[in-house]
């Protein structure tokens, strides 16, 4: 497949702050690549670099083929660009800020206000184009983001937490839109603080951390990486929660996690349900009714604290 966004060795800093230390990513055509990390992992530069909003220090990096050093013009005409805080007109209606910006994009009049029409139609802005854009929920407002970087209907598009403080109804919309636009065709580089979010769309995912790709693969890929099914049990109080531990270590032949502030036990379950079931039995003969049980398979939750906590320990 052909790489539509290629980085190599960007590195970034501000004073003695390296924000990116030799970043390195590619990201096939039609994907969606959902980078991840913590905050002040380097995220936001990245793309903001890649988005020619800013120059790294070094390395290389393309955009759909395009050098972002010596053919930025050409990058820019490429890209669309959504970050984290509305950039829409509150003033003017939806479709005034779809139609000001397309002549921003030096569409004539005509084409202007065609695309307008396009974009509303859409992401499902008809019926309130001609209301102030300060009216709009939440959900509305994301959706105008969306159409005002889809104008010139871009190859790449980068989302920088495109759903921050959305409900989870217009988040589920918002990805509906973004699902559409790839199976269109778009390129799509996602940065979220959602991990539930990079599961349901990226085809893979970078995880950032100190300015620096340590993992990538398919969410399925990285959750086997940090092993297979767990046992997790939450108890009543502390004193069952050690007991209930014991048997879990027991049963599973590993070392369980134990949170005694919330009760809960967790291990890994290399027979799923022979370890399920020889815990449940136990437990009972040794009288302990956990409030939950579940086995359940590793989430991209897992893989975020294993491999940042791992990192933080190793730096």
């Amino acid at each position: 497949m052909t790489a539509m966004i290629s980085a190599t060795d960007l590195r970034k800093t501000y004073g003695k702050k390296r924000a990116l230390d030799g970043f390195t990513l590619s990201v096939d055509e039609g994907t969606v690549c959902g980078l991840l990390g913590p905050n002040g992992a380097g995220k936001t530069t990245a793309v903001r670099i890649l988005a020619t909003l800013l120059k790294a220090d070094s390395g290389n990096a393309s955009i759909a083929g395009h050098d972002l050093t010596t053919d930025a013009g050409r990058v820019r005409a490429a890209i669309g660009f959504t970050g984290q805080f509305s950039a829409v007109d509150e003033i003017l209606t939806g479709r005034q800020n779809l139609d000001m910006f397309a002549r921003l994009y030096h569409l004539d009049r005509r084409q202007a206000r065609q695309r307008t029409d396009e974009l509303l139609d859409r992401f499902a802005l008809h019926d309130a184009a001609d209301r102030p854009a300060g009216g709009y929920s939440g959900g509305m407002r994301r959706r105008l983001d969306l159409a005002v970087s889809l104008i010139l209907a871009p190859r790449v598009l980068f989302l920088d937490e495109p759903t921050t403080g959305l409900d989870p109804r217009t988040r589920a919309e918002v990805w509906t839109d973004i699902r559409e636009l790839v199976s269109a065709g778009t390129t799509v580089l996602l940065t979220t603080q959602y991990l539930d979010e990079a599961d349901h769309l990226a085809d893979q995912i970078a995880v950032i951390d100190s300015g620096t790709i340590i993992a990538r693969g398919t969410p399925r890929e990285l959750k086997e990486s940090v092993g297979g099914d767990r046992i997790e049990l939450a108890l009543r109080d502390e004193e069952q929660t050690n007991a209930a531990a014991r048997i879990v270590a027991a049963a599973t032949g590993t070392d369980p996690g134990i949170d005694l502030h919330r009760r809960r036990v967790s291990a890994p379950a290399p027979e799923r349900f022979h370890s399920l079931s020889t815990t449940m039995r136990q437990l009972h003969e040794a009288g302990i009714d956990p409030e939950d049980v579940a086995l359940r398979q590793p989430t991209l939750d897992d893989v975020f604290i294993k491999l940042t906590d791992r990192e933080e320990k190793t730096a």
